[in-house]
């Protein structure tokens, strides 16, 4: 589904020549990449600040024994925003990165349930297997998905590429004439709609387990989000080859082509306000020493609540701590990566393994009484099925995820079974199921490379919330306009991109997040995509006049 296109409103230009307004990003994940691209792009002088050493934040990579692991997403959905957002570069993902079709796009095992089900790349042929699965099931998924592909374009039209500034724009004849439905979709779970459509557990876990993607739990997530069932299981699912790191290099690529300057080995220590409005930003560089970027514009691509905590001054914080108790952090992980010798038959590039008992499983996870869910559903990637530059000829690359409440008391991962011992008995556990599903019970013993990722890590590496995996959890109360913004109310200059802010958590989101920043700085109140390519400055002096004069306070 190709976005819709959306007028751009012409900004004035100044006929005075002026300096380029100079842009600070704070973080380099994909987020604070694509916004730099964007901004670049714009007329702006822009530096991206990023303190560990590789880009990517959460999709970046990690390598030992000839073994190379994403170290964080791995779906490639929603891939018309993927190539929406290189076609505003004048480029196409197709151009940036080699893009394969996985079918099988993945396969569910449920336990006690022997056979495994493979949900295809075609919605007709899930359609028949569904209908297999269960009588009549079938035609009831045909209606589910017909509802899934127009909630979802209703919402690519005009929920995930709006700032919320305008709600007036929300009233749109499309909006309206769906209120009813809508209402039914925002007050009901996705449990229990995905229940009315198929009775078989294994086919409504299939229905149900996106709301994952979310950060939250069926029970919990508004059925508005049955709208992840037209990805996966009617768009289908794809896989960069290289990995998910390589779409980081393309962002990065385009982000360098417009002129960004990108500086690893650079953790920012605070956001100077003076007068109410950004005027630097302090970091310290590889040797220690702190530095002062001077900035008209900043934004924090960092976990917001970060941000505003321990970035900002007090009196400067639009989200001050006793807001984020009211909220949802979403949950944690912990993460495993195995490097192992021979094949793990059994396993797809995609391989979801869930317990029965999902109202235990997720009531363990974001539950009034959270605690480590035993057992629990995992979820392993197994790209050197696809992939042959991921793994030594003949070995097995698996990233295995479980999923947690988000709970620093879990600990660390470390390399070799040295991380903290709740984080090594969860991996265990999870490589268990793995070597029963997979037919290999002498898993453990072909294990040649591991290395364990917990919640305290991602509070320490990217200063995640709580330990967050994902980001701020999307329940009703955190989701469109009831998410936190992307612009700061109390100081002038700064804005947000990312999971944290709209519209939301993961790859897709957080490259529209960019987009939604660019529409925020210029005013822009619409609710569709930006018309494609974005017209670049002009050269010479007028190129950052047009920057300077278009931006509009949010």
């Amino acid at each position: 589904m190709t976005p819709p296109r959306a007028s751009r409103p012409t900004a004035p230009v100044s006929q005075r020549a002026v300096p380029a307004r100079r842009a600070v990003i704070v973080g380099g994940g994909i987020s604070g990449l694509a916004s730099a691209a964007l901004l670049a792009r714009d007329g702006y002088a822009v530096t991206v600040l990023e303190q560990r050493d590789q880009l990517g934040g959460r999709a970046g990579s990690w390598e030992r024994d000839g073994f190379r692991f994403d170290t964080g997403p791995s779906w490639y959905l929603m891939p018309e925003v993927f190539d929406h957002f290189f076609r505003l570069l004048d480029t196409t993902a197709e151009a940036e990165m080699d893009l394969v079709e996985l079918d099988p796009g993945y396969r569910v095992y449920s336990e006690g349930d022997d056979e495994p089900i493979d949900l295809r790349a075609d919605r007709e042929a899930n359609i028949a297997l569904f209908e297999s699965v269960e009588p009549g099931a079938g035609e009831r998924l045909r209606k589910y998905l017909d509802s899934a592909e127009d909630t979802y374009a209703m919402a690519v039209r005009r929920f995930l590429y709006t700032t919320f500034a305008d709600l007036t724009k929300l009233a749109a004849p499309d909006v309206l004439r769906r209120l009813p439905k809508l209402a039914r979709l925002l007050l009901q779970p996705l449990s229990t709609f995905a229940s009315k459509a198929v009775r078989d557990r294994r086919l409504w876990q299939v229905l149900g387990y996106p709301a994952v993607f979310l950060g939250t739990s069926p029970y919990a997530a508004p059925s508005m989000y049955h709208l992840m069932s037209h990805l996966d299981l009617a768009d289908g699912v794809r896989y960069p080859k290289g990995g998910i790191t390589e779409v980081i290099a393309a962002v990065e690529r385009v982000a360098r082509r417009e002129g960004a300057t990108i500086t690893t080995g650079a953790p920012v220590e605070r956001i100077v306000v003076e007068d109410g409005h950004v005027t630097g930003v302090v970091h310290r560089d590889v040797s220690g020493t702190q530095h002062t970027v001077p900035a008209d514009l900043v934004v924090s691509a960092a976990d917001l609540h970060h941000t505003e905590l321990h970035l900002l001054d007090a009196e400067h914080r639009t989200y001050p701590e006793p807001h984020w108790r009211k909220r949802d952090p979403g949950p944690s992980a912990v993460l495993v990566y195995l490097g192992v010798d021979g094949p793990v038959p059994g396993l797809l590039h995609h391989t979801l393994v869930f317990t029965a008992d999902w109202e235990a499983n997720f009531g363990a996870i974001f539950g009034k009484d959270r605690h480590v869910p035993d057992p629990a559903s995992i979820y392993v990637c197994a790209p050197s099925l696809t992939d042959d530059t991921v793994a030594p000829e003949g070995s097995s690359n698996l990233f295995v995820l479980v999923p947690l409440p988000a709970d620093l008391s879990i600990g660390k991962g470390g390399i070799d079974g040295t991380g903290d011992a709740e984080v090594e008995r969860i991996a265990d556990r999870a490589i268990d199921v793995i070597a029963e599903r997979s037919g290999v019970p002498d898993l453990r013993d072909r294990i040649r490379v591991r290395r364990t990722i917990g919640p305290q890590d991602f509070a320490d590496d990217y200063n995640a919330w709580s330990g967050s995996m994902l980001g701020p959890a999307h329940t009703l109360a955190q989701s469109a306009f009831f998410r936190e913004a992307n612009v700061s109310r109390k100081v002038d200059g700064l804005y947000y991109a990312g999971a944290s802010t709209t519209p939301g958590i993961g790859l897709p989101m957080c490259l529209i997040s960019a987009e939604v920043l660019l529409k925020r700085i210029h005013g822009d109140t619409s609710t569709e995509p930006l018309p494609t390519p974005l017209p670049a400055p002009a050269s010479g002096p007028a190129a950052s006049s047009t920057a300077a004069s278009a931006r509009t306070t949010g």
